[in-house]
C-alpha cells in the first residue's frame, strides 16, 4: 500500500533496509517502507522515521536522525519551481526551534512523500 502511495522509483525494500540497517533497528521493530533520495535514505518503521544523511564525497560518513512519529509537531513540503530545481522538506520536532530540512531533487514525488508522512504522523 505505502509503496504505491509514495510512487518513487528509488524505493528500498524492507529486506534491504533490514540487511543494511538491522543493527540500529529494535528487535521487534518492523520496517514499513524505505526509499533513497540521492544518497540519503528515509526509513519508515512502525515506530519512527529514520533519516540517514550520507555525507562527504565518498558517503562513508553518515548522520542518523531518529524521529518518533509522536514528536513530529508538523511538516511542510515545498515543490520545485521553474527556476529552483529542488524541492524541500521541513520537519518540526517537539522541543526544537528549527526544523530538520532536506533538499529533494526534482523528480521526487513530493505529494507521495507528504502522504506517507501524514499516514504515520496521524496514526499516533
Amino acid at each position: 500500500m505505502l509503496g504505491k502511495l509514495l510512487g518513487l522509483a528509488s524505493e528500498v525494500s524492507a529486506e534491504e533496509v533490514k540487511n543494511q540497517f538491522g543493527p540500529i533497528l529494535l528487535d521487534d521493530e518492523e520496517v514499513q517502507i524505505g526509499f533513497r533520495v540521492i544518497r540519503d535514505i528515509f526509513i519508515f518503521t512502525d515506530r519512527r522515521l529514520l533519516l540517514i544523511d550520507k555525507q562527504g564525497l565518498t558517503g562513508r560518513k553518515a548522520e542518523y536522525h531518529t524521529i518518533p512519529y509522536s514528536s513530529i509537531t508538523h511538516f511542510s513540503t515545498e515543490s520545485a519551481g521553474t527556476f529552483d530545481m529542488d524541492a524541500e522538506l521541513k520537519i518540526w520536532i517537539k522541543g526544537m526551534d528549527k526544523p530538520i530540512q532536506k533538499e529533494l531533487k526534482k523528480g521526487i514525488n513530493i505529494v507521495g512523500l507528504q502522504k506517507t508522512l501524514a499516514h504515520f504522523v496521524t496514526k499516533k
